[in-house]
């Protein structure tokens, strides 16, 4: 039988300025630990520490920049496009544009504080 989820979770965001995060599926609002799904709504000028995950991350973006720094430079991804990240590559978002942005992001598996393993 399909589970509805009727609702996201608000969870709390990492980085130098506020970010929206809400978990639709994942390990605070399905209990779920094999995947993750988020929609974020970041805005301009916001950046988190790098990190070096334990998961895939597939990041869809629907609405202006994604910054991804990477051990190799540096990529932008803008609307309509998506970044995979593999776990144990270290990687740093943030949203450089004026505009911010809007995206969604999957994690496999579920994204959790304990494996992402951010920078100090």
């Amino acid at each position: 039988m399909p589970t509805l989820i009727p609702k996201p979770i608000r969870v709390t965001a990492v980085g130098n300025k506020p970010k929206l995060i809400d978990e639709y599926v994942g390990r605070v609002n399905s209990k779920t630990s094999n995947i993750s799904v988020a929609h974020m709504r970041s805005p301009g000028g916001w950046e988190e520490p790098g990190q070096t995950p334990e998961f895939r991350e597939i990041t869809l973006v629907l609405a202006g920049t994604l910054r991804v720094e990477h051990k190799g430079g540096v990529m932008d991804v803008h609307a309509g496009q998506t970044v995979v990240c593999e776990p144990g590559e270290w990687v740093r978002y943030s949203t450089p544009d004026e505009e911010g942005a809007e995206y969604v992001a999957i994690c496999t598996p579920a994204f959790s504080p304990g494996t992402v393993h951010r920078d100090d």
